[in-house]
């Protein structure tokens, strides 16, 4: 998506340790405007999959999936990192290493919110070793819902994330591909 990859050329900055930083435009502050070109980019790719839910974790996802929601008309539901005491009843849940913040976070999801009639379109603000979505995947299968794929802002293409959820059969449409980048240089390849 072109527009994303203007937007992470001007603003995104490579730090060391492959870290790209674009919180001034998609998970700090949010371009609402950009996160609604995304949303129908996805609503376009996934026209024909009759999705009725839409999963992504917290935090970073939120704003992006709610968006993205209103061009599917269904609503979103988000993995919690912590047990809450509004949070009644049973839940399913997976063990999500962080990359950014460096701990095992127990996500949940309460049962009320997913189940086996459900066709789900998992989106998050990025995917690098997969870790977050391979969790959603698994609190999906213990649903018994239905994965229809998973929409991505930015995908680090140099990392395994992307490919082994491909060869696991898992459809998965990211918006930006980053094949390199440099933190010396702040230079950015984006493949396509």
């Amino acid at each position: 998506m072109q527009l994303l990859e203007d937007r992470i050329r001007k603003d995104g900055i490579v730090k060391e340790g492959n870290v790209l930083k674009v919180d001034s435009f998609l998970n700090h502050q949010m371009d609402i405007t950009l996160f609604q070109e995304m949303g129908k980019e996805w609503k376009r790719l996934y026209a024909e999959e009759k999705i009725n839910k839409i999963l992504t974790i917290e935090a970073s996802g939120i704003g992006i999936a709610a968006v993205a929601a209103q061009y599917f008309d269904v609503p979103v539901v988000f993995a919690k990192k912590s047990q809450s005491i509004n949070l009644d009843g049973s839940v399913y849940s997976a063990k999500i290493p962080s990359f950014t913040h460096q701990k095992v976070y127990d996500v949940i999801v309460s049962k009320k919110y997913l189940s086996p009639q459900d066709r789900v379109l998992i989106i998050d603000d990025f995917l690098a070793n997969g870790c977050a979505i391979r969790g959603l995947v698994q609190i999906l299968q213990e649903a018994g819902a239905q994965l229809c794929g998973v929409g991505i802002a930015i995908e680090k293409g140099f990392q395994d994330g992307g490919r082994e959820l491909r060869s696991q059969g898992i459809r998965v449409e990211s918006l930006a591909i980053i094949e390199s980048m440099d933190a010396a240089s702040g230079e950015i390849v984006f493949r396509h």
